[in-house]
This record gives C-alpha cells, sequence and structure tokens, in this order.
C-alpha cells in the first residue's frame, strides 16, 4: 500500500521538472525537433491532395491527411529508432538519440508508439473503405521499413514506397478511385525519395560499413552521383507525366523548372561526397517539394 508521502512526493514541485525532461525525451524521440521529415512527407500528400480534387479539397480530408502525416512519421521515427538502438551509439549523427543514450527505454517507445498507431487508427476511421485498405498497407510498409536495413541493399526504395504511399490513399479518399495518375504520381515519389535518402545515407556511409548497416549509398558506391542524377530525373520526369494527365498548365510548368534548378544544386553539392554538403542537399529537398505544390496551386489559382 503506497503512504501519503508516496504520493506528496510524486506529486510534488520538484517532480514537474522530471516530467518535463521525459516529455522532452518523447519528442525527441518523434523527432519533434527536426521537423524536415514531416515536410518532406507532406508534399506528396498536398500534391495528391490537390491534383485529385482540380484545385479544391475537402477540408476535413485535408485536417485528417495533415494530422495523420504528423503522427505516422513520428510512429516511424520510434520504431526506427526502436529496430537501431543498438547500432545508433555507434554512428556519429545518431548517437545522441534517446534510445541510444538510454534516456528512454525500449518499453516505452514501444507504449510511445502503440499510442501514435492508435491514433492513426483514429484518423482513419472516418475514411471510405478503399482509403483503409490502403491505410493498413501503408501501415505495414512504414513498420517493416527499419528491419530492412539488416539485409536489404535498397532500404532508400522501400522508404520511397513507404513515404508515396499517401498519394494512393489522398486520390482514393478525394474520388473513390485510384487513377492512372495516382500512381504515375506515386512513382515519382519513390524516385524522389530514393534519391534524396541516398544523399541522407551519404553523410553516414563510413559508420554503416563499420556496422554492418546496409544502404543504397553502399550499394550505388563510386557511381553515387550518377545514379542519384537519374533517379531525379526519372522523378521529374514521373512529374511532367502527371502535369500532362492531369492537364494542369503553365504555372505547374514553372515549378517544375525551378525544382529541375534545384536538383542540378543538389548534385553540386554531393559532388564532393563531402557529409556536411550530402546533408545539406538533403535538406535542400524541402524546397524541391515546396517549388513543385507552389506550381500546383498557382495553375488552380490561376485558371479559376
Amino acid at each position: 500500500m503506497r503512504h501519503t508521502t508516496d504520493i506528496e512526493r510524486e506529486s510534488s514541485p520538484a517532480a514537474a521538472p522530471q516530467q518535463r525532461s521525459r516529455l522532452r525525451e518523447y519528442a525527441r524521440l518523434m523527432r519533434l525537433d527536426r521537423p524536415i521529415g514531416i515536410w518532406l512527407l507532406l508534399w506528396p500528400v498536398l500534391w495528391a491532395l490537390w491534383i485529385s480534387a482540380d484545385g479544391h479539397p475537402d477540408e476535413r480530408l485535408f485536417v485528417i491527411f495533415v494530422l495523420g502525416t504528423f503522427v505516422m512519421r513520428s510512429a516511424g521515427c520510434v520504431i526506427n529508432d526502436f529496430a537501431d538502438r543498438e547500432f545508433d551509439p555507434h554512428v556519429r549523427r545518431t548517437a545522441d538519440r534517446p534510445l541510444a543514450t538510454q534516456s528512454v527505454s525500449p518499453a516505452e517507445a514501444l507504449g510511445l508508439f502503440a499510442v501514435l498507431a492508435l491514433i492513426a487508427l483514429a484518423l482513419v476511421i472516418p475514411l471510405n473503405r478503399p482509403t483503409q485498405v490502403l491505410a493498413l498497407i501503408g501501415g505495414v510498409l512504414a513498420v517493416t521499413y527499419p528491419f530492412l536495413k539488416r539485409f536489404f541493399s535498397l532500404p532508400q526504395a522501400y522508404l520511397g514506397a513507404a513515404f508515396g504511399w499517401s498519394v494512393p490513399m489522398a486520390f482514393a479518399a478525394q474520388t473513390g478511385s485510384v487513377p492512372p495518375e495516382a500512381w504515375a504520381l506515386f512513382l515519382s515519389v519513390v524516385l524522389w525519395t530514393t534519391a534524396y535518402d541516398t544523399m541522407y545515407a551519404m553523410v553516414d556511409r563510413e559508420d554503416d560499413l563499420v556496422i554492418g548497416i546496409r544502404s543504397s549509398a553502399i550499394l550505388f558506391g563510386r557511381s553515387d552521383r550518377l545514379i542519384v542524377a537519374a533517379l531525379q530525373a526519372g522523378a521529374l520526369g514521373g512529374l511532367a507525366l502527371v502535369g500532362w494527365m492531369s492537364s494542369l498548365g503553365r504555372w505547374y510548368w514553372v515549378g517544375l523548372l525551378a525544382a529541375t534548378v534545384l536538383a542540378v544544386h543538389q548534385q553540386l553539392l554531393i559532388r564532393y561526397r563531402e557529409p556536411a554538403a550530402c546533408f545539406r542537399a538533403f535538406l535542400n529537398n524541402n524546397l524541391f517539394g515546396f517549388v513543385v505544390f507552389a506550381g500546383i496551386v498557382l495553375d488552380y489559382v490561376f485558371r479559376s
């Protein structure tokens, strides 16, 4: 039986800083201090919502998908760090993560993941049946990705599928079907994600070789820049195909031109494979996603 003094100790002012510290560690585990991942996930969602609705997405769906992106990215980070908890202490970039430093226990991480998964499930319930089925597949992709790095040499492509799965979901939620342009956009996102996550993997290549983690940066070797350029070209070509299939106009093509300039800039950044420059190239993809979205929005605004 708990004594009164125990309860007083737990509810005392001195306990408040400790509770805030725990919340900060949970926030770090969800990468709330590094929102770049949320934006990179969100841009394809916004592209798909606007195109599928001819520039006028349903407000309720907009809120659900934005919240869902935030929740699933957070859940993905938690399960990724749980899967990598034995590896992260040996990688310079990840050595200070909460599970790596043991400031959060594996059990706490799994509990947090379960809470986030339940929130994501609640967000899917109001959506139509095709979207719910697609969401189940997307959940499997998100949960299994972190474990593929042990044996799959191209996990970045699998991550691209996980990141891009919001595209057919958005079309299904908005229209009840997944037309060909949705799959063209999905493939464009897969190629784009594989390109920028390879830049990210180039930062960790030396550490990953030591600890046995597989990545596209290791698989591509000295051909990495060339293959990343091919992936970028494929993504831009796919986006051009989407523009043609969706009858998008001049503002969309202006956005794609700006994205092309950014892709060239990223190639210049990674030309010497210097880790800090590769990381800047990775971050620059947030701007890539924005200019494509700006082109979509402006095209619909000025045609109406």
